[in-house]
């Protein structure tokens, strides 16, 4: 342990197993101790522990690879560490300890019903019980304000309604520890309230709550207590949240002062007016999702989109990556018209980076060096049929350094952290050379460390000259990296935000003014 592993306000500095010296764990719930675990070479944690208290939310952060998702799954029985104790151990199977994870385990074929309970479904006469299932479930989803029928198909509800899907099946299990796992990551604002409810009734019951998050104002708002891992090991344990600050947490994550954020935006080479847009939409409609939508992106600049969960910002995205039907209105992408599918979108010059990384954007199973080279070689067809595999590496390796990820062109993509894969993703659409770069929540689930280098590697697209449209549920990510910021509500432009009026504040009051407008405007049709 470091020097910079003492508790404010206290002596000392926490021992090997991360608990504070002298920390009252009567109340504890579970203790982790002395915790280490390796991967051939790679150390994960070193000596880390944590105590979890009953009644308590008790946060835990962290750099990506620092270790949190490896002492998570040692806590939850998945791994084995190699040293240390978990007291007492509580297993899944039995309600004792529930994890949400990040990236959804749900079955996107199967119903939100049986989702709920795939394990533990109630029969009668033998046959399947949906009644009771329904009577089971009802009151956790008016908890987490879901509202769709048992019967719905998972896989097609939106991403936020999938999450919450995952946090009522947790629920269900009467878990007496719950883990989750960036529970709000692809939240709207009004769930996130919902789920600051529904801790409170957790804790109210004696349930103790890990909170994993890259969230640090999340950290302040919920949590009683913090514990911090840096490279496998405890930076700062259990320390009361009262006695910390977004920036001690900060300094603890990345051992100095963050990287400071950097605006995007070209300079006015990059925007002469004169030059064609790379992406014009000019009244252009979508049956059920769009109405009327006007919107010029530029060459050097960067746009962000946003709105309440349904109000059409992503609906655009899919229009300019050609995955959305336009029934009226003009498309021009890069000066080719209409894209009528996501590869003719990519052959005309589009970058689309998802919010579903595991779902869309990787092959978890594949090289690093696979995964980046997929598009520029497989679907573009750069290199020729048969292109030399040094070739390829090279390439990825030139992109790899210069997103400063921690993983070599060779290792399986699935092994590495949640930020290193985004960086794969990001440097799969960076070998493109893209005219027009689309990101969707692009830092999603990732931590402050990787979230500057991504809003850096926006910032130099831009300057080079990309014309960059971004969604985003980051409020604070849209004011840093936007020039400016177009609101939808009900599927239409709603209002405008730039210069000193681009601000959190302001965008958030923008989003919920559009959003209580009604019904009225909403587009018509299926």
């Amino acid at each position: 342990m470091t020097d910079e592993t003492a508790r404010p306000g206290t002596e000392g500095s926490p021992g090997a197993e991360g608990a504070p010296a002298g920390d009252d764990e009567a109340a504890a719930m579970l203790t982790a101790r002395g915790l280490a675990k390796s991967y051939g070479g790679v150390t994960a944690l070193d000596g880390a522990g944590i105590v979890l208290r009953a009644g308590e939310v008790h946060a835990l952060v962290g750099e990506n690879g620092a270790g949190k998702s490896t002492l998570v799954r040692i806590l939850s029985g998945v791994t084995t560490a190699d040293a240390g104790t978990v007291t007492p151990v509580l297993e899944a199977k039995t309600g004792g300890i529930a994890v949400v994870s990040q990236e959804l385990s749900l079955f996107p074929d199967l119903s939100v019903r049986e989702n709920l309970f795939p394990h533990r479904q109630p029969r009668r006469f033998g046959l399947l019980d949906r009644d009771a299932m329904d009577r089971a479930a009802r009151p956790v989803l008016a908890e987490l304000g879901l509202d769709v029928a048992p019967g719905t198909l998972v896989g097609e509800l939106p991403l936020a309604d999938q999450q919450l899907t995952e946090i009522a099946r947790a629920l269900l299990l009467r878990p007496r520890v719950l883990v989750l796992d960036e529970p709000t990551s692809a939240l709207p604002a009004a769930a996130v309230e919902r789920l600051e409810g529904i801790l409170r009734t957790l804790t109210r019951r004696g349930i103790a709550v890990l909170y994993v998050t890259h969230f640090l104002e999340e950290v302040m708002r919920f949590a009683q207590r913090v514990t911090v891992l840096r490279d496998g090991r405890v930076a700062l344990a259990g320390v009361d949240r009262e006695q910390v600050s977004v920036e001690t947490l900060v300094t603890a994550m990345l051992g100095g002062a963050p990287p400071a954020p950097q605006r995007a935006g070209g300079g006015a080479a990059e925007r002469d007016p004169a030059r064609r847009p790379p992406v014009v939409l000019a009244r252009v409609c979508v049956p059920g999702r769009l109405a009327d939508v006007t919107l010029t992106v530029r060459a050097g600049e960067v746009v962000g989109l946003a709105g309440l969960q349904g109000a059409g910002h992503l609906d655009v995205l899919k229009v300019v990556c050609g995955r959305a039907a336009v029934s009226a209105g003009r498309v021009d992408i890069a000066g080719r018209g209409r894209p009528r599918s996501l590869r003719e979108a990519v052959r005309s010059g589009v970058a689309f980076v998802p919010s579903d990384r595991k779902r869309y954007g990787l092959m978890t199973e594949r090289t690093v060096w696979e995964n980046t080279t997929a598009v520029s070689w497989l679907a573009l067809g750069r290199g020729g049929l048969m292109p030399s595999r040094t070739d390829l590496v090279r390439r990825t390796t030139e992109l790899t350094q210069r997103l400063r990820l921690r993983g070599g062109p060779y290792d399986v993509v699935g092994r590495l952290s949640g930020g290193n894969q985004q960086k794969v993703v990001f440097a799969k659409w960076l070998a493109t050379d893209p005219e027009i770069v689309v990101l969707d929540d692009p830092t999603r689930g990732v931590d402050v460390g990787v979230r500057a280098e991504m809003h850096r590697i926006v910032g130099e697209l831009a300057a080079g000259g990309a014309a960059v449209l971004i969604a985003s549920t980051d409020l604070a990510e849209l004011t840093e990296v936007c020039d400016r910021v177009l609101v939808l509500s009900h599927g239409r432009m709603a209002d405008e935000l730039t210069g000193p009026a681009l601000t959190e504040h302001g965008l958030a009051v923008a989003i919920q003014s559009a959003g209580q407008t009604g019904d009225a405007g909403r587009p018509s049709g299926p």
